[in-house]
């Protein structure tokens, strides 16, 4: 029934793909003047693009693989970046045209600027994409942090989204960085997969290289859950990750006690009834301590639930920054934050924006980034 849905839902999307290509082919071709061979060229362009574009995400949920599936996906989700670009600037030239009604060579010149720049920010966005992401790093004030605990140090990664068109090579060397950080502890908010266990086991063992003296812990995205949760968490325990489905842990500090839990997806109630997303269950006990409490939540929409159970930091990842232009202006209708430390109430959120990509590979005005957090106290 599920997979029946998803048909359903890409045939839905795949006609107004194509209607979106014929419009934007309609709003620029004519005004390029370039003649037969330029109406060919674009045309064929659009129209590669409007079938590659859906015929990655119908490889991604037929059960037919074979070595073209990854390329044909790695193609259409190019294609989705670049007619992204091409499709936003389309629009604002037309909402120009209709306020301004120019003639001449502004209309031929801005025709071919919609183009040109997004060629450019495809190209500039690929190239982000696929850079070792940089630390950032974060201090964040924690009423009442036992003198112990000053100072810890929690790298976070998340939104990996290892599949189709980032692999092995890149998780290695994210691994890499992370453990040259020396941590006190990791954290990884979800997302880290777009596939499943059988096709990306080799691909994300890395992550079983991951060190830090507290421990490395982890959640589970919402892609999990598109990807067979149940496996991924016996996956993830065999490499060593301790994986936290709304549970915690009380670390321990010349006395001194923290207390970090973990959080199922906000959406994984859809897929897995059991895994229901639960910030009150995820603490516990826990919660008769007078400790500071430390919650990795996928979505940063889980905040609302995390602060009335009382914790004093969510991080969280899944927005990645709207991963690029102008998406990034979007999110915040869907998301109560899109990348950085904020306040809900009396708790921190933080929101990375994200360590890999989704979909296209393209970062534009929203790096990739491996967090690095130190909590100290708020006197």
């Amino acid at each position: 029934m599920a997979r029946r849905r998803s048909y359903g839902f890409l045939i839905r999307a795949s006609i107004i793909l194509a209607a979106l290509h014929v419009w934007t082919g309609w709003q620029l071709l004519p005004d390029l003047h370039a003649g037969v061979s330029g109406w060919v060229l674009g045309a064929g362009l659009l129209a590669t693009s409007s079938v590659l574009i859906p015929a990655g995400f119908w490889l991604r949920f037929s059960t037919w693989h074979s070595r073209w599936s990854d390329r044909v996906t790695l193609a259409g989700y190019l294609c989705m970046g670049a007619f992204s670009s091409l499709w936003v600037l389309t629009l604002l030239r037309s909402i120009l045209l209709l306020l301004f009604h120019p003639s001449g060579v502004w209309v031929q010149d801005s025709a071919l600027t919609v183009i040109l720049l997004s060629a450019w920010f495809t190209l500039v966005g690929y190239v982000n994409a696929h850079r070792l992401p940089g630390v950032v790093h974060v201090t964040v004030p924690i009423k009442g942090l036992p003198e112990a605990f000053e100072g810890f140090s929690i790298v976070q990664i998340t939104d990996l989204h290892v599949g189709p068109t980032l692999r092995r090579r890149f998780v290695e060397r994210v691994v890499a960085r992370v453990n040259a950080l020396a941590p006190d502890l990791v954290a990884i908010t979800g997302d880290m997969v777009d596939g499943s266990v059988s096709s990306l086991s080799s691909h994300t063992e890395p992550l079983g290289w991951l060190k830090a003296p507290e421990g490395v812990y982890c959640v589970t995205g919402n892609h999990e859950y598109y990807s067979g949760a149940l496996d991924w968490v016996t996956e993830w325990s065999r490499l060593g990750l301790r994986v936290l489905l709304n549970q915690h842990v009380v670390l321990e500090r010349q006395g001194a006690k923290l207390v970090v839990a973990g959080i199922t997806d906000y959406s994984a109630a859809q897929f897995i009834p059991a895994h229901a997303s639960d910030p009150v269950k995820a603490l516990g006990e826990a919660g008769q301590l007078l400790a500071p409490r430390v919650l990795l939540a996928h979505q940063p929409r889980s905040a609302g639930a995390a602060a009335e159970a009382g914790f004093d930091l969510q991080i969280s990842g899944h927005t990645h920054g709207g991963q690029f232009w102008p998406w990034n202006h979007f999110v915040r209708f869907q998301q109560p934050f899109t990348s950085g430390l904020h306040k809900w109430k009396r708790m921190w959120v933080y929101t990375s924006r994200g360590t890999g990509y989704w979909g296209p590979p393209k970062r534009f005005l929203s790096p990739a980034e491996i967090t690095l957090l130190h909590l100290v106290a708020d006197n």
